[in-house]
C-alpha cells in the first residue's frame, strides 16, 4: 500500500483515522502546519493547505489523501479560506493521481424535516452552510467529470474521548467532571443526533481503502437512538454518578452572551440545529459494510471516563 496522507492532521478525526489506518499500513503521512505522529511509524510533513505548491508536495507519492482539516470557527475565515483549501487539495490530487476522501459536516443540508440521508439536497440556511455547499459542489463537479476519484464522507455533530472541540465535551462532560451543572443550548427536548468519533475514524479508514466506495457520498455509522438534549444529559449524569441537573440557554441568552464571547456569536446562525429535531441516518454504510454504530450509553461512558 502506498502512502495514506492525512491532510489537516491534529484533530480528533485525524487521530481516530490514523489509529484505524495503522492496522493495515505503516505508511501514514501526517500533514499540517505543525504535524505530530499518532503512530510511531508515521511520517510528518509540515504544509499550509492554503499554499498550492506545499499542498501538492504533501500529497505527492500518496495513494489516498484524507481531507479532515478544520478551520477557525469564523464565517469570514471560512468564506475566504475553505474554497482555496479545497481547490489546492483537488489540484494536488489530480496532479499526482491520488484518490481523495473529504470528511464533511451536514451544514450544507440546512434545516431538514425528518432524517438527513446521503440523498438530502443542499439547502443551506446559514452562511457557514453556504460555504460547505460551495466546496462540496466543487468536489462533486470534479467527481462527475471523471477528473478525480473521490468521495464525501459526512458526520453528524460528534462526541467522544479526546473530542475537546465538540459541543458535549465543553457543556456536559467537563462540567460533570468538575462537579458543575451540565448545560444545553436551544431546546433540550429536541432530538439531536451525535456521531461517536471512533466510529467516524473507523468508517473513513474503511471507505478510503474500498475501491467501490469512490464516486459516492457516505454517512458514517451513527446511532439512531432518538435521544433529546435532556436525555443525553440525563444519561451522562447517570454514568458519571451525578444527580440529574441541567441548565438550558435559549437563543436570546446566547445572543446576549455573544456580544462578549465571539465564538457564541459565531454559533448563533447555527441554532436551528438545536431548536429543532436533528436526525442523521447512516443506513447506507451499515447495509453496505455491516458497520454498527456505538450506542450512546457506551460512547458517553467512554467520553466521561476519558476526562482527567
Amino acid at each position: 500500500m502506498r502512502i495514506q496522507a492525512v491532510l489537516g492532521a491534529g484533530g480528533v478525526i485525524g487521530r481516530e483515522l490514523s489509529l484505524c489506518l495503522s492496522t493495515s499500513t505503516d505508511r501514514i503521512r501526517q500533514v499540517s502546519r505543525n504535524p505530530r505522529q499518532v503512530n510511531a511509524t508515521d511520517e510528518t510533513r509540515a504544509a499550509d493547505l492554503l499554499d498550492p505548491k506545499a499542498t501538492a508536495l504533501a500529497i505527492a507519492g500518496s495513494d489516498t489523501a484524507y481531507l479532515v482539516a478544520g478551520l477557525k470557527y469564523d464565517t469570514t475565515v471560512w468564506q475566504e479560506q475553505w474554497p482555496w483549501v479545497m481547490r489546492n487539495v483537488i489540484d494536488g490530487c489530480k496532479r499526482h493521481g491520488t484518490r481523495l476522501v473529504f470528511f464533511d459536516n451536514v451544514y450544507a443540508y440546512g434545516r431538514v424535516e425528518g432524517s438527513m440521508t446521503e440523498e438530502t439536497p443542499f439547502d443551506p440556511c446559514s452562511r457557514k452552510g453556504e460555504v460547505r455547499a460551495r466546496i462540496a459542489t466543487m468536489l462533486l463537479d470534479e467527481m462527475r467529470s471523471g477528473n478525480l476519484r473521490a468521495m464525501i464522507v459526512r458526520s453528524a455533530d460528534f462526541y467522544g474521548p479526546g473530542a475537546v472541540q465538540s459541543f458535549p465535551h465543553a457543556t456536559v462532560f467537563t462540567r460533570l467532571k468538575a462537579g458543575r451543572t451540565p448545560q444545553w443550548v436551544g431546546n433540550p427536548r429536541a432530538v439531536h443526533t451525535f456521531t461517536y468519533t471512533p466510529d467516524a475514524g473507523r468508517a473513513v479508514a474503511l471507505l478510503g481503502q474500498s475501491a467501490q466506495a469512490y464516486g459516492q457520498t457516505w454517512h458514517v455509522p451513527t446511532t439512531r437512538e432518538p435521544l433529546t438534549g435532556e436525555g443525553f444529559v440525563r444519561l451522562a449524569c447517570e454514568l458519571a454518578g451525578r444527580p440529574y441537573r441541567l441548565q438550558a440557554a435559549p437563543r436570546w441568552m446566547l445572543r446576549l452572551m455573544g456580544l462578549f464571547v465571539p465564538v457564541l456569536r459565531e454559533n448563533e446562525e447555527m441554532m436551528y440545529q438545536f431548536e429543532h429535531d436533528y436526525r442523521f441516518d447512516s443506513g447506507k454504510i451499515e447495509a453496505a459494510y455491516g458497520l454498527e454504530p456505538t450506542p450512546y450509553r457506551t460512547g458517553i461512558a467512554a467520553s466521561v471516563g476519558a476526562i482527567a
